[in-house]
């Protein structure tokens, strides 16, 4: 699967071979956004156009568009590892927030690489 970006939003994206076309939908919203096109040019317009038709269609009706990703999370974790977590961020010189983060940060870097 290959994921696109525009104003925030990611769209992953699929290409169906018998049918000749791509499909897509955006994957960090709970509103189905979808989108589709026989060409990368037709696809990366089709998008946009879906993007800005779900951000036009929540501007009329005065709903507030679902904002994609606000970078608050919250967390559960095990109470002896949130300790252990705190224990390690302060001995780092860190906050807690900021030791998860580098945690995730580290790990994202494993998986890309």
């Amino acid at each position: 699967m290959n994921t696109m970006l525009y104003k925030g939003y990611v769209g992953e994206v699929e290409y169906d071979d018998d049918c000749k076309i791509f499909s897509g939908s955006v994957i960090n919203t709970k509103t189905v956004i979808t989108f589709q096109g026989t060409s990368v040019e037709e696809l990366n317009r089709e998008f946009q156009l879906s993007v800005d038709d779900y951000l036009d269609w929540c501007k009329k009706d005065g709903v507030e568009p679902e904002k994609p990703f606000s970078g608050k999370l919250n967390l559960r974790l095990k109470p002896n590892m949130h300790q252990r977590a705190a224990i390690k961020a302060k001995t780092m010189g860190i906050s807690l927030n900021k030791f998860i983060e580098k945690a995730i940060e580290d790990e994202l870097t494993v998986l890309e690489n």
